[in-house]
């Protein structure tokens, strides 16, 4: 309990908590859209846009969150056109642009100025990358991203499902889809800074398909996946300061035993 409140006296510590709070909440949010819709590597292929979009932040002096958020919104529309594509589809679409976005980032750095401890960040995360502006546009967008999921979330649950039938009654699925992808990209770059471009993914995939081991209705998906992205954040983030280990890996870690943890309770499971 004394190691959890010295956690606390740190200003780097305390702002990695409430960020980190929000963007678990938020990716929690997009992933049971993303599982549902069997589109959870977009998630992964966007994080490797963003890593790119990082490192050319860093090289050209930009601010890196500013200059990442639009690049990877644009490039989710991108995928998007891609997936209409008869012939370029799909997990095709994702790994084109995860491996040139990977490469083009390594690259550039390597060139340039050469792997450094900023891009290693971006990659797998620190909580020492988060300085104030960070916290403040991360703070905000969250918010937003939150009040714009739960404006739409019967246009969201509609398009999820089936989305042909949401367009038959008159539901804009291509507006709701632009606007998916933008909440998506939004929580990758902003999650990012803490999990790192290889692990940003499993922060949104993990708690749903934990919670789709016991909970079947989409409401009830939802809200549990979104308790156990919170409680995994903040038992991986104790453990992170307590043992000194990499944040990122160790939020993993957490949620892949919480998974264990429900896929055994499924055996003996009662539908809720």
């Amino acid at each position: 309990m004394t190691s959890i409140l010295d956690m606390f006296s740190y200003t780097f510590m305390v702002r990695a908590f409430f960020v980190g709070i929000l963007i678990s909440l938020c990716a929690s949010l997009i992933g049971v859209s993303l599982v549902l819709r069997r589109n959870s590597m977009i998630g992964d292929g966007l994080s490797h846009v963003g890593f790119g979009a990082f490192a050319i932040a860093t090289i050209l002096g930009f601010a890196p969150l500013e200059f990442a958020i639009p690049i990877v919104i644009i490039v989710s529309f991108f995928i998007l056109k891609l997936n209409d594509s008869s012939k370029i589809h799909g997990d095709s679409a994702i790994a084109l642009i995860s491996a040139s976005s990977l490469a083009i980032g390594t690259f550039a750095i390597s060139v340039t100025k050469g792997v450094n401890t900023d891009i290693n960040n971006y990659l797998f995360g620190s909580i020492l990358g988060l300085n104030e502006k960070d916290i403040i546009i991360s703070v905000v967008l969250s918010i937003l991203v939150i009040l714009i999921y739960v404006i739409s979330y019967n246009k969201i649950f509609a398009i999820t499902f089936d989305e042909k039938f949401a367009k038959s009654v008159g539901i804009k699925t291509d507006l709701y889809n632009i606007i998916f992808a933008c909440l998506c990209s939004v929580v990758v770059v902003l999650g990012m800074r803490l999990m790192g471009s290889l692990l940003i993914s499993s922060l949104i995939i993990f708690p749903t398909l934990s919670s789709m081991q016991y909970f079947k209705k989409f409401k009830s998906v939802v809200i549990s996946s979104t308790i156990i992205s919170i409680i995994a954040f903040i038992i991986g983030l104790i453990i992170s300061y307590i043992y000194a280990t990499p944040t990122g890996a160790t939020i993993v870690i957490i949620n892949l035993i919480v998974f264990i943890i429900f896929k055994l309770i499924s055996m003996f499971k009662v539908n809720v």
